[in-house]
């Protein structure tokens, strides 16, 4: 029986590379809206990040967001990307 591999992905903050479960993709679509996929599956340009906000801020901070996601980020994006990582954290 084959052993299923994991897929291992790269934190846009910390550049750790972790499974996929263990980040949340942020993803920008066709329409340029930069929104949080708790699914993994929405259509577009993804990048991830750990389940923190201190990844957050250093992704925002050093603009690795912005260049993964080749498009500029506003304050109220980052504000709500922020607020949705909270909230993602408190499920936990």
């Amino acid at each position: 029986m084959k052993i299923k591999k994991t897929p291992k992905r790269m934190c846009t903050g910390c550049s750790e590379m972790k499974a996929k479960k263990e980040l949340l993709r942020i993803v920008k679509n066709k329409e340029d809206e930069i929104s949080v996929d708790l699914t993994g599956k929405k259509p577009g340009r993804g990048a991830y990040i750990c389940k923190n906000v201190e990844c957050l801020e250093i992704a925002f901070k050093s603009k690795r967001l912005e260049r993964n996601l080749s498009s500029k980020i506003s304050d109220n994006i980052y504000d709500k990307l922020k607020s949705e990582i909270l909230t993602e954290q408190q499920k936990v």
